[in-house]
């Protein structure tokens, strides 16, 4: 059994896109009915809003608070609600979060400054300004190929000193760096990387901060149950399982494309993505039908959308 594994936001959460309308607006009837589809029939534990798959380079302020008071009304008494308030301006990132905060966000996710290349101290510097900003719990974001810049080790476990830095999305894909953070502090790691999502368990990790889990939450949830009580082989079977979907969702394009076009698929809201994304095509979408099929997942055929 694993239950001693700290989970302060949960076990599986998914990093949820933002639905909109086909006017490109945010669909905030969309947002509430497909975070409810995510915890009720997915069995997420959890919904990160605002992030990379949100399309947070591309939403507004307003607009992100629009999503996340939206969320929280839907599901919000049965879900941790993390809001992303990640940005490479210091002084934007406390404000988000203290807007995060005043909407009801359960905790924040702050991801590295992007751009600028900050040095360490001055990620140091950052993190802890928009954790002294509320009183909420805050996840770190460490994804150096969308960012430029990873966070340390060493910086990680400076920060993890802060009585609210609580946890670490982890996607950097160096598991012996995290088993260092895992062994010299007390934080929460969650899976950044839906293909090393049981490898990280399997080192001590907590859970998964997923982009699949729009599709595939349900088995996820049974892939974290058989590892919880022990059972490697089942929980190894599902992952296996899964890795040609994860493979096509992650690996054909960019994920949100991929999310919005599957889901659509399946008949839940999405929406188009905004520019410069571009949104799938007929061959794409097929090919990530395959995908899916290929993992024991039906959906509507390409062509008939």
């Amino acid at each position: 059994m694993t239950t001693h594994i700290a989970r302060p936001f949960g076990r599986l959460l998914t990093a949820m896109i933002t639905p909109f309308d086909e006017r490109s607006e945010v669909d905030v009837a969309g947002a509430q009915e497909l975070a409810a589809h995510l915890v009720d029939v997915q069995r997420c534990d959890g919904l990160v809003l605002n992030g990379t798959t949100g399309e947070s380079a591309t939403t507004s302020d307003a607009e992100k608070e629009t999503v996340l008071r939206a969320v929280l009304e839907a599901v919000g008494d049965r879900a941790t609600v993390i809001s992303g308030v990640g940005t490479n301006d210091t002084a934007h990132s406390v404000e988000l979060a203290r807007r995060a905060e005043k909407t009801g966000a359960h905790g924040l996710l702050a991801v590295t400054p992007y751009y600028n290349k900050p040095p360490q101290a001055g990620l140091v510097r950052h993190f802890t300004a928009v954790a002294d900003a509320t009183g909420l719990p805050v996840m770190l974001y460490d994804i150096p190929g969308r960012t430029g810049l990873a966070i340390e080790t060493g910086t990680i476990i400076t920060l993890a000193a802060h009585p609210r830095v609580a946890a670490v999305k982890d996607s950097k894909g160096d598991l012996f760096a995290t088993q260092r953070v895992l062994r010299e502090t007390d934080l929460a790691v969650y899976s950044g990387i839906d293909e090393l999502n049981l490898a990280s368990a399997a080192i001590g990790g907590s859970g998964a901060v997923s982009v699949v889990a729009h599709l595939f939450g349900h088995r996820l949830a049974d892939m974290y149950d058989a590892f919880d009580r022990g059972d490697t082989l089942a929980a190894r079977d599902v992952n296996l399982a899964l890795t040609p979907a994860i493979a096509g969702i992650m690996g054909r394009t960019q994920g949100t494309i991929a999310v919005k076009a599957l889901l659509a698929l399946k008949g839940l809201p999405a929406g188009p993505v905004r520019s410069p994304l571009i949104d799938a095509d007929d061959e794409l979408r097929a090919l990530l039908v395959a995908d899916l099929a290929a993992s024991g997942e039906t959906v509507k055929e390409a062509s008939d959308v």
